[in-house]
This record gives structure tokens, C-alpha cells and sequence, in this order.
């Protein structure tokens, strides 16, 4: 029990150490950050110094107007190559998952096809056999069944209806119910 706890309490050290470690490379990472971010912005960013005259203002506005049409360009110019390195890595990794093996399912949908067509769409012109399916199903004749016979036998109850219609087979019901 004794080297249990030893070992617990000195990995739990070692996690806390390797915490306050991590914590002070963050902040150091942090302050890099900002001094570089500042150093851009001195660089890149002279301060604003705003003239008198109406003329110097126009100028002025030119000059920002120039930088900012300068820097638009720029954006769009990486964002075309942001695009194109994003679709170069797309290829690359379908040619990884080709040369691998694994294949990445693509989503399917649901099409009707006759199987004419669809062989000629796997055989393309070497398609000349037509596969009807129905033609190589058996024929089942019907088997007349005892019900069918007795429905047979009895006859059509309209003739029994035409027979009974009238005075006259009113009175055959009529004596034949005596």
C-alpha cells in the first residue's frame, strides 16, 4: 500500500509539474505573440499624422485609398491560393486512400433502372444481349379448387333472380312455401 500511495503521489506531482510547465510556455508563447503582432503593426502601420490643409487631407485619402485597394489584392491573392492548396490536398488524399485501399463511399442515391439499362451502362457498347427477366419465369396455371366447382355447379344467381321476377315466379315462391 505504501509504494501504491508513493506511486500516486508522485505521478500526481509529476502532473502538476507538468502543468505549471505548460502554463508558463503558454504565457511565454502569448507574450511572443503580442510583441511580433506589435512589431507588424509599427512596421506596416506608420502613425497617423493628420495635416491642416484640404490638400494634404486629399492626399492623404489617396494614399490610404492606394493601401487599402494594395491589400484587398493581396487577400484575394491568397485566398485563390488558400483555394488551390485546399484542393491539391483533397486530391492528395483521395490518391492516399486510392493507394491504400480504402475507399471513402460516396453518397448514393436511388435510381430506377431496367437491367437493359443498366448493363448497357456498365458495358457500354459491348451491350448487345437484351435480358428480358419476365421471359424466364415459369408460366403457373391455376389449379381449379373444390370451391371453384361448387361455384360452378350452382350457377349464376342472376338466371335464379330472372326466373323468381314477375307474377309468375312470385307464385311459385308463394306455392312452394306451402
Amino acid at each position: 500500500q505504501k509504494k501504491r500511495r508513493a506511486a500516486t503521489a508522485r505521478r500526481q506531482h509529476l502532473k502538476s509539474a507538468m502543468l505549471q510547465l505548460a502554463v508558463t510556455e503558454i504565457e511565454k508563447e502569448a507574450a511572443a505573440k503580442e510583441v511580433e503582432k506589435q512589431n507588424y503593426l509599427a512596421e506596416h502601420c506608420p502613425p497617423l499624422s493628420l495635416p491642416g490643409s484640404m490638400q494634404e487631407l486629399q492626399e492623404l485619402c489617396k494614399k490610404l485609398h492606394a493601401k487599402i485597394d494594395s491589400v484587398d489584392e493581396e487577400r484575394y491573392d491568397t485566398e485563390v491560393k488558400l483555394q488551390k492548396t485546399n484542393k491539391e490536398l483533397e486530391d492528395l488524399s483521395q490518391k492516399l486512400f486510392d493507394l491504400r485501399g480504402k475507399f471513402k463511399r460516396p453518397p448514393l442515391r436511388r435510381v430506377r433502372m431496367s437491367a437493359d439499362a443498366m448493363l448497357r451502362a456498365l458495358l457500354g457498347s459491348k451491350h448487345k444481349v437484351c435480358m428480358d427477366l419476365r421471359a424466364n419465369l415459369k408460366q403457373v396455371k391455376k389449379e381449379d379448387t373444390e370451391k371453384e366447382k361448387d361455384l360452378r355447379d350452382v350457377g349464376d344467381w342472376r338466371k335464379n333472380i330472372e326466373e323468381k321476377s314477375g307474377m309468375e315466379g312470385r307464385k311459385k315462391m308463394f306455392e312452394a312455401g306451402e
